[in-house]
């Protein structure tokens, strides 16, 4: 074991950074780490923080610019969140270094996680007490460890996830919780970063913030009498009492565990621009081309069973006519596509599951009908395109909940990337209708489909409705997802070398919108969603 001294970062463990680096030591922890027997420096202090805002921009509840896919053409989960650990004492800079981190990785997707959102719910006793400064809220046991592993390993898988809203003035939780969805990158920092071994296990990363003990003391006063209302007294005692022995005996020993120890927190670069280093390589690693993979697949010889496509009626085939045809102005094209989705629809309505129901006439005579017998429909439209089929869905389904998902291609490398989600609450036993205009590749429906069973949704309740589909498409989704019914007016057989479909619509989106093939800047739309 080598100690490098670079301008002030400190990296223990071998060059590679690798996350195995702490050897046998973090074989023979328990659960809570380390013993109080471990060596220790004596010039350490504790501080316990204010709740940060959970990602790093402002009023939103994700930092994003567009999620790359996160699983392979299987449609299973190609690779997990590389997670970062930021430990320290209170007050030592763990959010200045993270936030840091995230600004020089420039990586869309990232989650900045803090440890202070899982503190245990306090007995009437535990709110006397820290009422009057008597609670060790600086102890292993004031954090709800369970709950911390459970929430950072869905997210780490890629998963949706509720993070409780800790309030430091009346030391209770919220009763609204936030709503995370995965990430490429995940931050998770706090006092107690490396105290678990099960914590320390989904750690790919990890950072101790060394900062030197009079500059955190001089931080927590501030904070605590500016910011939540405490007198110096109180904060002094709770220091002496808790704080700095909690330190001493549970956070300072955990350094040793640390990948890399960071030395006056946010302002070494040095340490910062080691680090951003190696999370690109990883990233890099993990790369996965998906559309490639979709593109180059060798097709089934038979269209799946999960397929339906409405009958090709004359009307049908007389819609599909008027609506291909590059001469159609926008105005018949609008009218006519909204026909042929209301025709789509309805057809997809009749696989939602029913059972038999009598009712009386009002002529008094029982009638032996069918009603529908699940929980609930939820719409759910990948925009731009898949938007325009709500007003049909609405149309027919009284009261259905609508839910949105922006998808779009990256120019540099043509991957499908999610850039924005709103899905209504408790969707996980609903049945889901998802709607695009049409279906090339597969590539963003896939991603669709997947954001959907990260939200706990079962695949055999998701139904994939689109005007037209491409072979690939419906044979890239079906391979994934079997259990997920796929629904169309149409299923032509080829693409081109763009990737387009043959003999295809054109760009429904630029048709029906009137945009001609002009960049659609959705920015504005976003923050304004995000921020509501």
């Amino acid at each position: 074991m080598t100690l490098l001294d670079c301008a002030g970062a400190r990296i223990s463990g071998c060059w590679s950074l690798r996350g195995d680096s702490s050897g046998s030591g973090e074989d023979s922890l328990d659960r809570l780490l380390p013993p109080a027997g471990a060596p220790r420096k004596k010039s350490a202090t504790s501080l316990s923080k204010t709740e940060p805002p959970l990602l790093r921009t402002g009023k939103r509840t994700i930092y994003t610019a567009g999620r790359p896919p996160w699983y392979d053409e299987h449609g299973a989960q190609s690779k997990e969140a590389f997670v970062i650990g930021l430990c320290g004492g209170s007050a030592s800079g763990k959010t200045t270094v993270a936030n840091k981190i995230i600004e020089a990785l420039d990586v869309p997707w990232v989650v900045l996680l803090s440890m202070d959102s899982f503190y245990k719910v306090l007995s009437p006793e535990e709110q006397v007490l820290a009422a009057q400064n008597d609670y060790n809220f600086d102890h292993p046991g004031a954090f709800d460890f369970e709950l911390l592993v459970a929430t950072l390993r869905k997210l780490k898988q890629g998963r949706s996830v509720k993070i409780p809203v800790y309030d430091f003035t009346t030391h209770r939780r919220q009763k609204d919780w936030k709503n995370l969805y995965g990430a490429s990158v995940i931050i998770f920092e706090g006092i107690m970063s490396f105290a678990d071994k099960e914590l320390l296990q989904l750690l790919d990363m990890k950072i101790f913030v060394d900062t030197d003990s009079d500059i955190r003391l001089v931080r927590r006063l501030r904070r605590d009498i500016t910011e939540r209302g405490r007198d110096i007294e109180g904060v002094i005692k709770q220091y002496n009492k808790f704080v700095k022995p909690a330190f001493e005996q549970y956070i300072e020993p955990t350094m040793r565990l640390a990948d890399i120890v960071v030395p006056r927190g946010g302002g070494n670069m040095v340490a910062i621009d080691l680090i951003v280093q190696h999370v690109h390589s990883q990233l890099e690693e993990r790369e996965l081309s998906v559309r490639a993979l979709l593109a180059s697949a060798q097709q089934m010889q038979q269209l799946p069973q999960t397929l339906s496509v409405l009958e090709s009626t004359p009307q049908v085939r007389g819609l599909h006519t008027i609506i291909r045809n590059k001469e159609t102005s926008r105005d018949e094209f609008i009218f006519y596509s909204k026909r042929l989705m209301r025709l789509l629809i309805e057809h997809a309505l009749t696989f939602l599951p029913s059972q038999p129901c009598a009712v009386q006439t009002p002529q008094g005579h029982e009638y032996e009908g069918r009603r529908h017998s699940g929980k609930g429909i939820t719409g759910v439209s990948i925009l731009r395109a898949g938007e325009t089929m709500e007003p049909a869905l609405r149309a027919v389904c009284k009261d259905v909940r609508i839910g949105k998902i922006l998808i779009q291609t990256n120019l540099d490398s043509g991957e499908p990337e999610l850039h924005y989600l709103r899905l209504p609450k408790d969707i996980s036993e609903d049945h889901i209708i998802l709607m695009d205009s049409t279906v090339s590749t597969g590539a963003a429906a896939m991603m669709a489909v997947r954001v959907l069973l990260d939200h706990e949704v079962q695949e055999d309740k998701i139904m994939l409705v689109s005007l037209l589909m491409a072979e690939l498409g419906v044979h890239s989704v079906a391979y994934a997802f079997p259990k997920v019914k796929i629904i169309t007016t149409a299923v032509d057989k080829n693409l081109d070398d763009c990737l387009h479909v043959i003999p295809g619509i054109g760009d429904f989106g630029d048709r029906y919108f009137g945009t001609d093939g002009q960049e659609i800047d959705w920015s504005d739309e976003e923050e304004q969603q995000l921020s509501s």
